[in-house]
């Protein structure tokens, strides 16, 4: 594909140090000329434990999607690990939209035969698990497992977040047989390789991974298919002219039709 590349990186919550944790590790891993523009999430939760995080995260993020698209954004990684709102994300978007727990998920069974994920709280388990089964992997993930450690004391207890990483990761190794480990939270990102020089396992950071499927899928000239279930939501009466989700229906009714 000629020319340079353009993603957009949305963190869902509303912490910007988060995203730019996030922008960094992606960054370091892009093609020269990818353009990656960050976005953080406003009136949402700081952080997103849970399925009601989840949900009050996703119409924030679905307006985000448009906005970044509409200035130029030709793929879009929603950096959190729930890959909250992604089927949504993907009917509004044209172009590829990556969820950083599918994308991690689909990388670790082609570098393993077997693998852990290791998260931040107990309650995120069982969401990670259905999402595994979701994406055709539970035969090939051995255990989810977490650290206990709320996402925000990733940052604020970073060296204690380490340790307990270090330690599970041996653990999914000699317990799990785990030949791979997911981190199983997009705030672990920067850890992903000392930890792998530590442990000698290799540790997968969904981000790395997501940015560049991202940039494989637009150089290959794909988009999101719109035919059926990907297709752009119908338009509905009363909705606001900003929450119109597809593009020509925004052209409908800025035409008055």
């Amino acid at each position: 594909m000629a020319g340079p590349l353009h993603i957009a990186l949305i963190n869902p919550n509303a912490t910007a140090s988060m995203t730019g944790q996030a922008l960094q590790s992606a960054r370091r891993v892009a093609q020269q000329l990818t353009r990656i523009t960050a976005l953080t999430g406003a009136d949402v939760p700081a952080t997103i434990e849970g399925f009601a995080d989840e949900a009050m995260s996703v119409p924030a993020m679905l307006r985000m999607i448009r906005k970044a698209e509409s200035g130029g954004a030709q793929a879009t990684v929603i950096a959190c690990f729930d890959d909250p709102g992604l089927d949504a994300a993907r009917e509004v978007a044209t172009g590829p939209v990556i969820g950083i727990c599918q994308a991690g998920v689909q990388a670790a069974m082609v570098i393993a035969k077997r693998f852990s994920i290791i998260t931040t709280l107990p309650r995120s388990i069982p969401i990670i698990e259905d999402l595994v089964q979701r994406y055709g992997a539970d035969r090939h993930c051995r255990r989810v497992r977490c650290i206990d450690l709320p996402v925000l004391a990733l940052e604020s207890e970073m060296a204690r977040a380490y340790d307990l990483l270090l330690a599970e990761i041996a653990r999914a190794r000699d317990e799990d047989g785990a030949e791979a480990v997911l981190l199983g939270c997009a705030g672990m990102s920067e850890l992903a390789l000392p930890l792998t020089q530590a442990t000698g396992v290799v540790v997968i950071d969904g981000i790395v991974v997501a940015v560049k499927q991202a940039e494989a899928l637009v150089g290959a000239g794909l988009k999101t298919s719109k035919v059926n279930a990907y297709d752009y939501p119908r338009l509905k009466a009363g909705l606001r002219q900003h929450e119109t989700p597809a593009p020509h229906a925004e052209t409908a009714l800025k035409s008055g039709s």
